[in-house]
C-alpha cells in the first residue's frame, strides 16, 4: 500500500506509521473499494491514552473528548470542544491512502502536525519526500 502523509509519498508500506518510535497509526484496506480500516491512538501531553480507534470504530474516548466521522473510504477524528481535526484519512485509490490533515500528540507528548505541504514534529520536518519503504513501516520523528 502507498501512503501520502502531507506532501510526502511512502510507496510499498505495510500501512503502519511509527511516530517517535511508537506505532501510532495502522491503516489497511480489506477490498480494493474499501472499507478503510484505521487503528489509531491519541495521547495527551503526559503520554496517556485519551482516545483509541480500533478497526475504524471508537474503542476508547476519555470524557467524550473526540468525535469520529467515517464512511467506507474515509475517517475523520475531531476534538469535540475545539472542532480541530485530529486525524483525517481517506482512500485515494484502491492501493493508496492519504493522511490529509492532522494534529495530535505523540506518546512523548510532542505534537505531530500534518498539512497538505508537510509533516512536522519537534525539530523534524519533511516535505516532498518520495520513498519506497520495501514493505515496511513509515517512521516519523
Amino acid at each position: 500500500m502507498d501512503m501520502e502523509i502531507g506532501s510526502n509519498l511512502y510507496r510499498n508500506t505495510d500501512g503502519t506509521v511509527e511516530v517517535e518510535g511508537v506505532p501510532q497509526l495502522i491503516v489497511s484496506v480489506r477490498k480494493p473499494e474499501g472499507p478503510l480500516m484505521v487503528n489509531f491512538v491519541v495521547f495527551d501531553e503526559a503520554g496517556r491514552v485519551c482516545a483509541k480507534i480500533v478497526d475504524s470504530t471508537m474503542a476508547f474516548n476519555e470524557r467524550r473528548a473526540h468525535e469520529l466521522t467515517r464512511t467506507p473510504s474515509s475517517l475523520m477524528l475531531k476534538h469535540s470542544e475545539s472542532g480541530k481535526i485530529v486525524l483525517e484519512v481517506a482512500l485515494k485509490t484502491p492501493d493508496r491512502v492519504i493522511v490529509k490533515n492532522g494534529a495530535f500528540r505523540t506518546m512523548k507528548g510532542h505534537t505531530l502536525e500534518i498539512s497538505s505541504t508537510e509533516w512536522r514534529v519537534e525539530k523534524h520536518r519533511m516535505s516532498g519526500r518520495d520513498d519506497d519503504m520495501g514493505g515496511g513501516i513509515v517512521a516519523i520523528g
